[in-house]
């Protein structure tokens, strides 16, 4: 209980500190929000989006579940993701990894955990699809990190897969979609490189456009 009375006295200093700085903080907020990012990151405790990019409340919209994944029968991630792009316009879609994320590392594993062994198969699915490359890497550390990034990267395909930015594209050429991996060693956030805007470079057999009826 003591843990639990100490968020809400934490609660109480920071509405003060916001009102000190800023009388009019809360009201401002209150009026809507117009984020220019979406965050698909890890429900990993250690990576909270707002405190690690330095933002403040209203500047990031966040959806978060084990090992940051963009899976296409996840109806919650789905609806986050038709919320952000059609309705809030976002202007950025990142998915951020960590290292040492431990649904990564369990989906390395062949131990069963329970229901969240079906969550952990599109990890495992991962892995597959570099197979070679992983295998080949003999440090374990390394292998982890490396199937952390393949992750994140592999997320983002997922992404640009969908109607939903696919036909945002169509439409106004955004949003942008990132890749991350923030490191909870240093703090730092590393871009991967995998930014895309358009479907240029998907296999053209993942475009979509409009039946005519």
């Amino acid at each position: 209980m003591e843990a639990y009375k100490a968020m809400l006295e934490a609660n109480k200093k920071w509405v003060e500190k916001c009102l000190k700085d800023d009388p009019e903080f809360f009201t401002n907020l209150s009026k809507g929000q117009q984020p220019q990012v979406l965050w698909i990151g890890c429900s990993d405790s250690r990576v909270p989006a707002n405190e690690i990019t330095g933002t403040r409340p209203g500047e990031i919209f966040v959806h978060r579940n084990i090992a940051n994944m963009v899976v296409h029968t996840d109806m919650n991630m789905l609806s986050v993701l038709d919320y952000a792009v059609n309705v809030l316009h976002v202007r950025h879609v990142i998915v951020c990894g960590h290292y040492g994320c431990g649904g990564v590392q369990a989906a390395m594993t062949s131990q069963q955990f329970g229901l969240i062994d079906n969550w952990l198969r599109n990890i495992k699915d991962v892995y597959r699809l570099h197979v070679d490359e992983l295998d080949a890497i003999e440090d374990e550390t390394a292998r982890f990190d490396r199937l952390v990034e393949l992750n994140v990267i592999e997320q983002v395909f997922d992404l640009i897969k969908t109607s939903i930015i696919q036909n945002a594209w169509k439409s106004r050429s955004e949003p942008f979609v990132h890749g991350w991996v923030y490191s909870l060693n240093t703090g730092l956030i590393k871009d991967l490189g995998v930014t895309f805007d358009s479907n240029s470079t998907l296999p053209h057999f993942y475009h979509m456009r409009h039946m005519p009826f």
